[in-house]
C-alpha cells in the first residue's frame, strides 16, 4: 500500500522537496507525517481528507457526539487507538465503522479486527477531529508501546499484553526458498505472530487455531464454541515460514517435509498455565494447512451434572456405567464433546480399588490414576494390539478410544462380554443408528445384543449470551411460525421465555453466544429392545422403542434447553434434526 506521502505528491497536493524536509523533521520528532504536514502549511486538514477519501474510496466524515455509540469505546485498547490514530465510531451487524486518519494503514485495519472480531468499514476524519476524540474517549494513562521496543521485548514466556497484531507483520516480499522459510520461522516477527495467536486463541476459548493457504491469502481462523471464525490474514509471504514455525515448536516433525501430512503435540506455558497442542498439518495446493487443537486441562468438565444431562438421563447414564460389565458407547460427530463425556465417566469410576486402562489416539488428557496408551500404528502398535495386551493386564474398565474397524469391535465387544466394562466412541447421527453401524462393521447382532449396556448420541449447542440476548415477542407472527416448526407447542411459547442472540457485546466477543451445553439422547438396552435387536431391527423400529421406554431424541432433550433460556431455535435447526 503507497504511503500518505507518495499519494500526496501523485495527488499534485504537495512536492517532493515538501515531503523530504516532513520526512527529516518525523526523524527527529517521531510525530505522524500527515500532521507534519499540515503543522507545516503544505497542505490544509480538510483537503488531506478528501485526498484520502478519493484515493481509498471511502467517505471523509465530520463526527458529532451523537454519532458516537459508547458501548464500542471499550472494544479497542486506549495504547491501540492512540497508536494507530482509529476511532470506532458505530456499528452495522457485523462492521464496524472505523474512523481513520489513513484509511490506507493496513495494519491498523487488521489489528483492529483481530482485536474485535468485526469487519472494519473505515471512514476518514481530520488529524483535529482525532485528536479531539482520543482525548475526550481514550486519555492516554500510560506510555504507548512503540514497534521498536517490542522488537527488543522478545519474551519466551508468552506474555504478550503489551504487543497487538498490528506489531509484529512484515512488509510483502517475493515468496523465498527453504532456507529463507527456515531463517524466517525463527526470527522474531514470525514467532510473535505465532505466540500471539496461539495466547489470543487460549484468551477467547478457541478450541482450534486453522492456519489456511489459498491463492494469494493466508487465513487463521479460530473455532470458538464450535463455530469458526476469521481473525486475521497475514502476510501471505509467511505461510511457509509459519508452517515451518510450528513444525519446529513440536520438536519431532521434519521441517523440510512439505509433500505428506505430519502430526505432532506441543506443551507450552500460556499466562503460567500449562496448554497441550495437537498439531496437524497436510498439503494442500496453494501450500501447507496447519490445525492447532488447543487442550486446555482447565476446561475439562468432569462434573457430569455440569455437562448438559437432565436428570432423568443422567441417571440413565449413571446406572449403565455402574455395572460391572458391559459396552457403552458415546456417538456423535467429531467436536460433539464425546471425549469429555468419557472422560468424566472415567472420572467418576476412578478410584484405587478399579484398574482403568485407555487406549487412545491420540492420549488428549492426563488424568491421575489412569493407565493411558497411545497407539502408534507406524510400529504395528494399533488399537486391536493394545486390546488384546489389555486383557492380560486385568483390567476392570476399558476405554477405547473409538471403534472403526471389525478387530476393535470384535476385541471390544469380547472384553464386555468377560466381566469387564467398556466405554468407546463411534461415528453414527443417533443412538439407535449405532445398531446398524456396528452391524455395517461385520459384528453378529447376537454378540450386540447381549453386549450392549448403553447407547448415547450428543451435539453440543451453543448457549446464549445472557448479557445481550434477546426475548422473542409471542406477538411476532414469522418467529412464532418457526417456533412451531421445530416442535414447539402453543401452550410452550406461552409459558416459557424463549431468547434468540442478541447484536453482541463483550462477554459474548460480540458473536451472541457463551459456552457450550451438551444435548444427548440416551438410549439404555433394555431387555425388549435386546430381542429386536437380535431379530435384526430396523433404526426406526428401535427409535419408536426407545422413545416408548422414555428416551428423549436430540431435538426433544434441545428443546428443554430452549423453554430454559439456555439455548436459541437456531441453535437447534443448526445441530439437531427432527425424526
Amino acid at each position: 500500500m503507497k504511503r500518505i506521502g507518495q499519494i500526496l505528491i501523485e495527488a499534485g497536493k504537495i512536492t517532493p522537496e515538501q515531503l523530504e524536509n516532513a520526512l527529516n523533521q518525523q526523524k527527529k520528532t517521531a510525530k505522524k507525517l500527515g500532521a507534519i504536514l499540515i503543522e507545516e502549511g503544505y497542505i490544509s486538514e480538510s483537503e488531506l481528507a478528501r485526498t484520502l477519501s478519493q484515493k481509498f474510496r471511502v467517505p471523509s466524515v465530520d463526527i458529532r457526539p451523537e454519532d458516537v455509540d459508547p458501548k464500542l469505546i471499550h472494544q479497542i485498547p486506549p495504547d491501540m487507538a492512540q497508536r494507530h490514530q482509529v476511532f470506532p465510531v458505530n456499528r452495522k451487524g457485523r462492521k464496524l465503522i472505523l474512523g481513520m486518519v489513513n484509511p490506507g494503514d493496513i495494519s491498523a485495519i487488521d489489528a483492529v479486527e483481530f482485536k474485535t472480531g468485526f469487519k472494519v468499514e473505515p471512514v476518514v476524519i481530520t488529524f483535529h477531529k482525532m485528536k479531539q476524540l482520543l482525548e475526550e474517549y481514550y486519555p492516554v494513562t500510560k506510555k504507548v508501546v512503540d514497534i521498536a521496543y517490542v522488537e527488543e521485548e522478545m519474551e519466551d514466556s508468552f506474555d504478550f499484553d503489551r504487543i497487538e497484531f498490528g506489531d509484529i507483520l512484515l512488509e510483502e516480499e517475493e515468496e523465498g526458498g527453504e532456507e529463507d522459510w527456515r531463517r524466517e520461522a525463527l526470527e522474531k516477527p514470525v514467532i510473535k505472530l505465532v505466540n500471539y495467536l496461539i495466547t489470543s486463541a487460549v484468551r477467547k476459548g478457541a478450541s482450534d487455531i486453522h492456519f489456511e493457504p489459498y491463492e494469494k491469502v493466508l487465513r487463521v481462523r479460530f473455532r470458538i464454541d464450535g463455530v469458526l471464525q476469521q481473525v486475521a490474514e497475514p502476510p501471505y509471504r509467511l505461510k511457509s515460514a509459519i508452517a515451518t514455525r510450528v513444525k519446529i515448536m513440536t520438536g519431532t516433525m521434519d521441517a523440510s517435509e512439505r509433500r505428506l501430512t505430519q502430526d505432532g503435540r506441543i506443551k507450552i506455558k500460556v499466562e503460567g498455565k500449562p496448554i497441550d497442542i495437537r498439531v496437524s498439518i497436510i498439503p494442500t495446493v496453494f501450500g501447507e494447512k496447519v490445525v492447532m487443537r488447543i487442550l486446555d486441562p482447565r476446561s475439562l468438565m468432569l462434573n457430569m451434572t455440569d455437562l448438559g444431562f437432565e436428570h432423568d438421563t443422567l441417571e440413565r447414564f449413571l446406572t449403565a456405567i455402574d455395572k460391572p460389565y458391559g459396552l457403552i458407547l458415546v456417538t456423535g460427530p467429531t467436536g460433539s464433546g464425546k471425549s469429555t463425556t468419557l472422560y468424566s465417566a472415567l472420572s467418576r469410576l476412578n478410584s484405587p480399588e478399579i484398574n482403568l486402562m485407555t487406549v487412545e489416539n491420540p492420549v488428549e488428557y492426563n488424568i491421575k490414576g489412569i493407565n493411558q496408551v497411545q497407539v502408534n500404528p507406524a510400529i504395528g502398535f494399533s488399537f486391536p494390539e493394545a486390546l488384546r495386551a489389555f486383557l492380560r493386564q486385568s483390567p476392570n474398565v476399558i476405554l477405547v478410544g473409538e471403534i472403526r474397524e471389525i478387530d476393535t469391535a470384535s476385541i471390544a465387544i469380547r472384553a464386555a462380554l468377560t466381566g469387564h466394562l467398556v466405554l468407546s466412541t463411534l461415528h453414527t447421527n443417533d443412538a439407535p443408528s449405532s445398531v446398524n453401524r456396528l452391524t455395517d462393521i461385520g459384528i453378529k447382532s447376537f454378540l450386540i445384543a447381549s453386549s450392549l449396556n448403553l447407547i448415547q448420541a450428543q451435539r453440543l449447542l451453543r448457549k446464549v449470551c445472557p448479557k445481550c440476548k434477546k426475548r422473542i415477542d409471542p406477538s411476532e407472527a414469522d418467529k412464532i411460525k418457526v417456533l412451531q416448526s421445530i416442535g414447539l407447542t402453543d401452550e410452550d411459547i406461552r409459558d416459557n421465555d424463549i431468547y434468540t442472540a442478541g447484536e453482541g457485546c463483550q462477554m459474548c466477543n460480540s458473536s451472541g453466544y457463551k459456552g457450550r451445553i451438551a444435548v444427548t439422547e440416551v438410549m439404555p438396552i433394555s431387555m425388549k429392545l435386546r430381542e429386536m435387536i437380535l431379530h435384526e431391527a430396523t433404526t426406526d423400529e428401535l427409535r419408536d422403542q426407545a422413545s416408548k421406554e422414555g428416551m428423549k431424541t436430540l431435538r426433544e432433550d434441545a428443546l428443554l434447553k430452549l423453554k430454559k433460556g439456555i439455548t436459541t431455535p437456531e441453535e437447534i435447526l443448526r445441530v439437531t434434526v427432527q425424526t
